[in-house]
């Protein structure tokens, strides 16, 4: 019988092979020795971080990242049913999450969405290239605790600043927390255009949004 340890090993393996019928095996194996919450977390998670990381190097391409969040999503979903009773329904929290306007860069950002998914959040992912107005619009729409914007170019990081400015308008700034992230963001940025949390990476954003929201 594998370890712990081996199976955490197996399942981010799995991921980072980008293949889903491994990941599915991986599952199986594990759902024997393990809690599902513990499976996503420090099996699938940490493998959907590494493949993030992987991308971010050059050693895997946009293709591989598709077919790992969808082996993800696989995984995840082969362990709904045993999921204790009303965990599926318990959100920690509701997050609109999206590259802002101007921005056609989406692979970041779709990573993070589908981590903090696996972590329990809801999400609603919005997309590239996204008018500042309709982060403000999707998340009286949903009841947003949060506000995920991602930028990957110099030139469209005031749009972070501009979605914080447009909620500041709305009278909503006190209720949805803002988070950002992409290349050239920093915690330094974050401070200065008042967002609530700058997330590096991930594995990161699912940390700060759950101190932020939890």
């Amino acid at each position: 019988m594998a370890t712990k340890e081996e199976l955490i090993q197996e399942l981010s393996n799995a991921i980072i092979s980008c293949k889903k019928d491994t990941v599915l095996a991986a599952v199986e194996k594990a759902k024997q020795v393990m809690e599902p919450a513990e499976i996503i977390d420090k099996g699938l998670a940490a493998g959907m971080n590494q493949v993030g990381i992987l991308f971010e190097r050059g050693k895997l391409f946009l293709p591989h990242v598709m077919m790992a969040a969808d082996a993800m999503t696989a995984g995840v979903k082969a362990l709904e049913a045993d999921m204790p009773a009303g965990s599926g329904s318990k959100k920690l929290g509701v997050i609109v999450n999206g590259t802002v306007e101007g921005d056609v860069h989406d692979i970041g950002k779709s990573i993070v969405s589908t981590m903090l998914q696996s972590a329990g959040f809801e999400v609603h992912d919005v997309g590239r290239d996204v008018p500042l107005r309709d982060f403000i619009e999707k998340a009286k729409e949903v009841g947003a605790n949060m506000i995920g914007l991602s930028a990957l170019m110099t030139t469209t990081l005031p749009g972070q600043r501009g979605v914080i400015e447009l909620l500041k308008e709305e009278g909503l700034r006190d209720k949805v927390k803002v988070m950002v992230g992409g290349a050239p963001a920093t915690q330094a940025w974050a401070d200065k255009i008042g967002a609530d949390c700058y997330a590096e990476n991930a594995s990161e954003a699912v940390a700060k949004a759950k101190e932020l929201l939890l």
